[in-house]
């Protein structure tokens, strides 16, 4: 059983980084995976709430960042140390066909990726603490983090399972801390302020 789903997920990830290849993916994965590429949007989203938000907005970044900080605990220290997988980028049964899109192979685990667990982390807490004032555009940033997971198989240094792996414990992680935010603060308590 165990060797059908990894050979399934070795299917689905040649499907991805090799079948799906073009210039156009081989130019836009390997920036959407890059952290340096999302500095603007945090910075944004920080001003945001602090002009909008006198009353909560430290308390909100202040979750924000816990929730990014154990997010990235859990998968890199805890999941990564304890359960080991070779990369694809690292296999040597790839070579004849992979495409690795990262100026260097990483040599941690596979399992769990720590930039789906991240960022569906906090994609889901920007969701759950943002919907009420932004609506259903706050479904883009759960979107954003599906596309740095895909994006992380396209570049070769990720599997499927690593990535829906990530998924599912980063939702968990957002949406804990979302919610608690929620309960105990909440950013449409107090009066907004318009830019």
């Amino acid at each position: 059983m165990l060797q059908q789903i990894i050979h399934i997920d070795h299917l689905l990830f040649k499907f991805i980084n090799n079948n799906l290849s073009n210039e156009f993916f081989d130019w836009m994965m390997p920036t959407m995976r890059n952290s340096i590429t999302w500095v603007p949007l945090y910075l944004f989203l920080i001003l945001v709430i602090t002009i909008n938000y006198k009353k909560n907005c430290w308390w909100w970044i202040a979750f924000a960042a816990c929730t990014a900080i154990v997010a990235n605990y859990i998968s890199s220290d805890l999941i990564k140390h304890n359960i080991i997988r070779l990369r694809p980028c690292n296999n040597p049964d790839f070579s004849s066909w992979i495409q690795v899109l990262v100026a260097y192979k990483p040599q941690s685990s596979s399992f769990t990726s720590s930039h789906a667990t991240n960022h569906f982390a906090i994609g889901l807490f920007l969701h759950l603490t943002l919907k009420k004032r932004w609506g259903k555009w706050t479904y883009l940033f759960i979107a954003w983090a599906a596309l740095i997971g895909f994006a992380q198989i396209y570049v070769g240094v990720h599997y499927p399972i690593d990535i829906a792996a990530g998924a599912v414990i980063g939702i968990l992680i957002g949406y804990l801390s979302g919610k608690i935010f929620n309960r105990n603060y909440g950013l449409t308590r107090n009066q907004a302020v318009t830019l």
